[in-house]
């Protein structure tokens, strides 16, 4: 690549233009650095947003239009309001309006005071003739907390391969393991990876954050056993060589040392499963099959109708012929009739997915879980997708997300996922937003929202261009967190923002203002603010879900041991000399270590070596946790056999396995969900957090109640973890 001109930054008229249309001109990586974006990324976002700047021209027509807009609008596209108040959009209209609201109830109202939570229409008519019709979301003013305190696993489903499953984890695996955590250790939640439906075609992305769609599941976590149809398929013979197949897929993963094959999986699976569905349903299976029918409607007919037709034409429905890139289109509609078997195909493998998710949550709240299954969101789509496809007018065209450059990473990042346009789906009243809320809290006792500051902004990165030359759009983030408390506290369910990295501010306090709780690592949780000494436990927020790792992140072992900087080193992935990074490591864990030891947890001192000094170490890091008033608390379910490796090693593409890893044992040794249930050493650390939790905050003790003083305000002060240090946070390369 040629170096480049420096940009040019953004007129004034092109300024203002951008101000309108909550298009940044400039932002700020660290308090003391402004970086002004370029004319061109401007111009490429407000482009995306149906906005001609291409010329000066062009940008002062556009300009005066969109002022001129501005002042004569009586209402915005949607209105919020919280609680029984009354919305301060409608406050403000002028005196003599009159309003009729239309409820989601169907009733009918002339004052918007006192209105139950929904998303209802209200129409405006002030005195001088002027009338707007608007969405309005009146949401509770804050998500209930969970109840009590309480620990859960994290865990990657598709790493957690038992006795019975096909070469990768499953869904049966996942009730397995929330039934004998809640009910033999008191274990409150398990957090998975996220379920969305995989762009097919091998080889598959196999990272969980680029999905096909957010919308539906992937049924390659299907167990196939538990479909009632596979119990009667008549050709026993294609069965038992399906069972055989399967089998050799599980052995070459946890004998062999064979990476998980989720190509391969899903073939054998999809046979089966299209033997399944030449079997006739029963009439009750039948009728509830109809009513999912009915009640996903035509989202659940586009994503079908996109698995039928990327069988055909190919994964990337841009590459389609012309007619079918329309979801509306007449060629589609024949293409549906034509293709009825294979759409009625995957409508049946949606809702057999979404049967058995909704097994494994019934099962982990069964078993005694107050959450149980913490599903994890994505931020956004594969641009060639199923999504993407069936709602064009919801994505900006021609950009991406990414993030912007830092000290860490002076490329900046593209995560290659088309943005949802804020202007129409303020629009639309924020229908997409809340269907996919509503599809996931059917079957989560949480979520996970990764990334969450991207209900506040995006940074847009235009097509053919790098990461560096994009810039922030601003999202209507109090539209945004009144639909997701809206739907999360219709379900009941605990919402957890993934908020590491750079955050901009106020964003941490409107979270915790509207209850959604924040994620806290340990490695990264230092006073920033004052000497970066490790931060004393009284002094971390009690609204979040603290971890000793992530997923992106090495296993606590690798972390002890300093065994992550030799894997980044022997992948040429270290940007200083590899004794520097050592030195450097070592001493953030020794300050760690001596931080535990003075409190008293790490039983056997700072100087101990081998297994055993491991595993101590390990414990004494969630006895840590523990000292927190994070009222979640969470173990990665590797660290509780000694696993090294981390799932996802960010700045990687082909060099390292990613997402492809079976849980191992300090070995590297696969290691079963039944050898995890049989482990003393995962018995020993998790019987830590079930003895501390049960003595005086846990489910099954008292609670401790979460704080809201001047010591949870500065644990959320610091800057957190560093973002260079999460290089993707996503992708994984």
């Amino acid at each position: 690549m040629t170096a480049s001109r420096p940009a040019e930054p953004p007129s004034e008229d092109l300024s203002r233009l951008a101000a309108l249309h909550g298009v940044a001109t400039s932002y700020r990586p660290s308090p003391d650095r402004t970086v002004t974006a370029s004319a061109t990324a401007v111009t490429r976002a407000l482009a995306a947003l149906g906005v001609d700047a291409g010329t000066p021209d062009a940008v002062r027509a556009a300009l005066t239009a969109g002022e001129r807009e501005r002042d004569e609008r009586l209402l915005p596209p949607t209105v919020v309001g919280w609680g029984t108040d009354v919305p301060p959009a409608l406050a403000a209209l002028p005196e003599g309006t009159r309003l009729r609201v239309r409820t989601e109830q169907g009733e009918t109202r002339a004052s918007a005071g006192h209105l139950p939570p929904g998303v209802h229409e209200v129409t405006a008519t002030a005195p001088d003739g002027r009338a707007a019709r608007a969405h309005l979301i009146v949401a509770p003013p804050r998500l209930p907390a969970p109840p009590g305190r309480s620990y859960g696993l994290l865990v990657q489903l598709y790493s957690l391969l038992s006795r019975r499953s096909w070469g990768m984890g499953d869904l049966g695996d996942l009730g397995e393991l929330a039934g004998w955590a809640g009910r033999t250790l008191g274990a409150g939640f398990v957090q998975v990876n996220p379920l969305h439906a995989a762009v097919p075609g091998a080889p598959t992305d196999p990272s969980p954050y680029r999905p096909s769609s957010r919308r539906f599941p992937d049924p390659v976590h299907l167990r196939i056993e538990a479909v009632p149809e596979f119990a009667h398929v008549e050709d026993r013979e294609r069965v038992r060589a399906l069972l055989e197949r399967a089998g050799r897929l599980r052995e070459a993963v946890l004998e062999r040392g064979a990476l998980i094959d989720r190509d391969a999986v899903w073939e054998a699976k999809r046979e089966a499963l299209e033997l399944a569905h030449a079997v006739p349903l029963g009439p009750g299976r039948h009728a509830a099959y109809r009513d999912f029918l009915a009640g996903q409607g035509r989202a659940l007919e586009d994503h079908a109708t996109w698995c039928a037709l990327a069988e055909v034409h190919g994964a990337d429905w841009h590459r389609w012929p012309a007619g079918l890139r329309d979801p509306r289109s007449s060629e589609t509609a024949r293409a549906r009739r034509e293709l009825a078997d294979r759409v009625d195909f995957h409508s049946r493998l949606a809702w057999l997915t979404d049967a058995q998710l909704t097994d494994a949550q019934r099962t982990a709240r069964e078993a005694g879980m107050p959450v149980g299954i913490v599903h994890d969101l994505a931020v956004g789509v594969h641009p060639g997708g199923a999504d993407a496809w069936a709602q064009q007018e919801y994505f900006a065209p021609g950009t991406s997300v990414g993030a912007p450059p830092d000290a860490f990473n002076a490329r900046g990042q593209d995560w290659g996922l088309p943005p949802w346009r804020p202007d129409r789906l303020a629009e639309s009243g924020y229908a997409p937003f809340r269907a996919l809320l509503r599809a996931l809290f059917r079957y989560a006792g949480a979520l996970r929202i990764d990334h969450v500051m991207g209900l506040f902004r995006l940074w847009w990165v235009p097509e053919g261009h790098p990461p560096t030359e994009g810039t922030y759009v601003r999202y209507d983030a109090e539209a945004m967190l009144a639909v997701l408390v809206l739907e999360a506290s219709r379900a009941g369910a605990v919402v957890i923002g993934e908020d590491l990295g750079t955050v901009e501010p106020g964003v941490r306090e409107a979270l915790r203002e509207r209850g959604v709780y924040g994620t806290s690592v340990l490695w990264f949780e230092r006073d920033w603010e004052g000497d970066g000494r490790p931060l004393p436990p009284e002094r971390w927020r009690a609204d979040c879900l603290a971890t000793a790792t992530t997923h992106d992140l090495p296993p606590t072992a690798a972390r002890l041991t300093g065994e992550h900087v030799d894997l980044r080193a022997g992948l040429g992935l270290l940007t200083r000399p590899p004794a520097e990074e050592r030195a450097e490591a070592a001493a953030d864990t020794a300050e760690w270590l001596e931080l535990l030891a003075g409190l008293g947890l790490l039983r056997g001192g700072t100087g101990g070596t081998g297994t055993s000094a491991e595993e101590d170490g390990i414990r004494a890091v969630h006895r840590y946790l523990l000292r927190t008033p994070a009222r979640l608390v969470g173990v990665w379910l590797p660290d509780g056999v000694g696993d090294r490796r981390p799932q996802n090693l960010p700045g990687t593409w082909d060099q390292y396995p990613n997402w492809r890893l079976p849980i191992a044992d300090a070995q590297g040794r696969p290691v079963t969900l039944e050898e995890l249930a049989a482990s003393p050493r995962l018995r020993a650390l998790l019987e830590v957090l079930r003895t501390d939790i049960g003595r005086g905050s846990g489910p099954h003790g008292p609670v401790r109640a979460a704080p809201t003083g001047p010591e949870e305000q500065r644990g959320d002060e610091r800057n957190g973890e560093r973002e260079g240090e999460r290089n993707g946070e996503r992708e994984g390369g």
